[in-house]
């Protein structure tokens, strides 16, 4: 059976497929010595080299991760301006990549994914897939009624209409109050311009759901783990791809945590955060966080659970 060049590298763990076919454009991607197109497919006998080193099939097996990215790190792999990218803080791999799924401003904080599994990767960030996205929100202010309707039913921004799937109030204390939304777009920093176009301003924002996969309590800031088997099933399953046979249970492995620099504090969760979780794709908001106005996930109007309606 013979498949997309772009497709088989994506599967193999070295990049998204974006990133492989920017390679392949370059020229950078040979099949059996001809230089490869988008368009050209092999099979098991051709033998594929990426910058002239011949490409084996895994060693090991895929990963996938949560990421509890802080406030202040940036989502690419370097920065000329210096700041700390979210890849310094995962775990080291050897003979594979982390492709990150999605993205987070430099003022955002919460869930991350990623994984090794590009082609999974490349199916979750499609816009085919419309894979909800829930974010906890903190406003300035009350927001009125009709500011909520107008953003649930739609509103002009430069690149088009946009709207979200779901807005409820989370509660607040004074001049803070949150919101929990939901979207099913992947365009940059779509919840932010929302807001902004109906004059309402966000002081904090935080994702706490991706898909079937939420933050939860226990994953503090800058820290990473190993998503359950369930986790991972749901996440195939969700992007409408085959779920790897055999998965086993992560591994116990060492906490991932970045070491505390010199003379520096070490990051705790964010304040404010109170995140709790019942299963995979589906957050509780615990007693403890509705009194106190905190964030916690939730399922949204439109959150699936199997293959339902989809949101971002």
């Amino acid at each position: 059976m013979q498949e997309r060049v772009q497709k088989v590298l994506a599967a193999r763990g070295l990049g998204s497929r974006r990133e492989i076919e920017g390679w392949i454009e370059r020229g950078e991607v040979q099949i059996n010595q001809h230089t490869a197109g988008l368009g050209d497919r092999v099979g098991p006998d051709d033998v594929i080299r990426v910058r002239g080193r011949v490409v084996t099939r895994p060693e090991y097996p895929h990963r996938w991760i949560a990421y509890h990215k802080p406030v202040g790190e940036i989502c690419s792999r370097s920065d000329p301006e210096g700041r700390r990218p979210v890849f310094a803080s995962l775990p080291k791999l050897k003979g594979q990549r982390w492709v990150a799924v999605g993205r987070l401003d430099l003022n955002t904080s919460g869930l991350l994914l990623f994984t090794t599994d590009g082609e999974l990767a490349n199916a979750l960030m499609h816009p085919a897939g419309a894979m909800e996205r829930e974010y906890a929100v903190r406003v300035l202010g009350e927001v009125p009624e009709e500011t909520r309707r107008m953003l649930l039913e739609g509103v002009e921004l430069e690149d088009g209409p946009a709207r979200f799937d779901a807005l409820e109030a989370g509660g607040g204390d004074g001049a803070n109050q949150w919101y929990h939304v939901i979207v099913s777009e992947g365009r940059n920093r779509l919840v932010r311009r929302l807001w902004d176009a109906v004059g309402v301003t966000v002081s904090r924002l935080i994702r706490v759901r991706y898909g079937p996969v939420v933050l939860g309590r226990g994953l503090k800031s800058g820290a990473a783990r190993d998503l359950e088997v369930g986790e991972v099933a749901a996440l195939y399953r969700e992007a409408g791809l085959n779920v790897p046979e055999n998965l086993q249970p992560p591994e116990k492995r060492r906490g991932t945590r970045p070491k505390k620099k010199k003379g520096g504090a070490a990051r705790g969760r964010d304040k404010g955060e109170g995140w709790s979780s019942s299963r995979p794709g589906a957050g509780a908001k615990t007693a403890k966080s509705a009194k106190s106005g905190k964030p916690g996930a939730r399922r949204g109007r439109g959150a699936r659970s199997g293959r339902g309606r989809p949101g971002r």
